[in-house]
């Protein structure tokens, strides 16, 4: 029995390829060559501080347009039964940009950034419609389970071709290229050539639930955008849901905070960058099988005990920080977030499914994903402000703290079994009753 409820299907199967398909987006591409190979070859012209700004006002466009849209997108999904094919759409932006990196020359930075800014788009946007899938491939109660083998499966495919290009560029002559520069800009082709690749079993195995309403364009469109006007009021009635939301957003803003500023930290202090590339290719294959280990954990603890427990090891690793010295304690908190990272994200969207009508899971998922593009926007905020008003980096690092603890606190007062009964209420009603009393 214990073994057939974890069994494998095809289509699960065929789901988490994706999570290993575009992970090496975030890793490659985002995480480790973009924003050096811009500042170092294509914007080799402009002052480091216009790099620098130019850069960031990429990433803000794209989280913008993304932030923008993807409520209305979701709602547009669910009622053409169009999740599918939305994140055909935003797939294929993602790779033919990517690999259109490999063609831009030194110097041409506004093309660079044009071409990335497009892939985040493609990036971000198919994974409001690829999380959507989840309650369409995982059995009944097997949620927890299928979002954190998927995760993990992503930390393993994005590593191992993270690793692979490191390599390439550490050493170029072990696979006949010329120099670095040229192993950079193959390694974003082989992004574009992975992620469209694995992507390709989920559109053949995949199937999601028929829809609502089937149309053309313009009437999906209308009717999509009067959907999100309903949302809204939805996620407003729907108390559990909004609190968790609101929850999600604190702690979610202190992890995206740690993934995005740890490297910057460590630099601040005095390590060198080999020994930080190195720190995250570790945070990645430890990633894959703790993330497994994690959602087994919360079948047995439960998905909100999980999530605290996530919260309580990051509140550590912060304290940490604050006192960190030597290159090896890098590594170890390398190894710890890598322990936690994946499960927190993985039970996050687990928990959340329980929470939302099955038959809107796309448009409430356009708000989840919503917020996790503004998430980062608070914790190097606070970052900044307290490193800059104390003179002390230390204190701006432990700073997140607070976001973790708000989180912790908003999560501890869900009642997920009553958000749960209202949110299988609106499937059927259109309607969010009231909520219970509390007893």
């Amino acid at each position: 029995m214990k073994a057939a409820s974890t069994r494998i299907t095809r289509p699960v199967w065929a789901w988490a390829w994706y999570d290993w398909a575009d992970s090496a987006f975030a890793t490659t591409v985002m995480a480790g060559f973009f924003p050096v190979f811009f500042k170092q070859f294509w914007s080799s012209g402009l002052s480091s501080q216009e790099s620098t700004y130019w850069l960031g006002l990429g990433n803000s466009l794209a989280s913008l347009l993304v932030v923008a849209a993807a409520p209305l997108l979701g709602a547009m999904a669910d009622r053409g039964g169009a999740k599918k094919r939305f994140l055909l759409l935003f797939t294929s932006l993602g790779v033919i940009m990517t690999g259109a990196l490999w063609l831009v020359a030194q110097g041409a930075w506004p093309l660079a950034l044009a071409f990335y800014v497009l892939g985040v788009i493609g990036f971000s946007g198919g994974n409001i419609f690829y999380d959507a899938l989840l309650v369409d491939v995982a059995p009944p109660g097997k949620a927890d389970w299928v979002s954190s083998f998927g995760y993990s499966v992503g930390y393993l495919g994005g590593g191992l071709l993270f690793a692979v290009n490191v390599l390439m560029v550490l050493h170029p002559d072990w696979f006949g290229l010329a120099d670095s520069t040229e192993a950079v800009r193959w390694a974003f082709l082989s992004v574009a050539l992975w992620w469209a690749g694995f992507a390709f079993p989920l559109f053949l195995l995949v199937r999601e639930t028929e829809a609502r309403e089937v149309g053309g364009w313009k009437e999906t469109f209308r009717g999509g955008w009067g959907q999100l006007r309903r949302t809204f009021r939805q996620v407003r009635r729907l108390r559990f849901t909004f609190l968790f939301l609101l929850a999600y957003w604190l702690y979610i803003d202190g992890v995206d905070t740690v993934i995005r500023m740890a490297v910057d930290y460590g630099l601040a202090l005095g390590f060198a960058a080999s020994e930080l590339m190195l720190a995250l290719l570790i945070t990645q294959f430890v990633g894959f099988p703790a993330t497994l280990a994690f959602g087994s954990i919360s079948q047995r603890i439960g998905p909100r005990r999980g999530i605290l427990g996530a919260i309580l090891v990051y509140v550590l690793v912060l304290l940490w920080a604050y006192r960190m010295t030597l290159p090896w304690e890098f590594y170890g908190l390398a190894v710890t977030i890598g322990l936690v990272q994946g499960g927190i994200q993985a039970l996050s969207r687990s928990l959340y499914t329980r929470l939302i009508p099955r038959d809107q899971a796309a448009e409430f998922f356009g708000f989840y994903n919503m917020l996790g593009k503004f998430a980062a926007v608070l914790g190097p905020f606070m970052i900044g402000w307290v490193s800059l008003g104390t003179g002390n980096q230390r204190l701006g690092i432990v700073s997140i703290v607070v976001l973790f603890a708000a989180g912790a606190i908003l999560l501890m007062m869900i009642d997920f079994a009553e958000g749960e009964r209202q949110a299988r209420a609106l499937e059927h009603t259109g309607t969010a009753s009231a909520p219970a009393p509390s007893s």
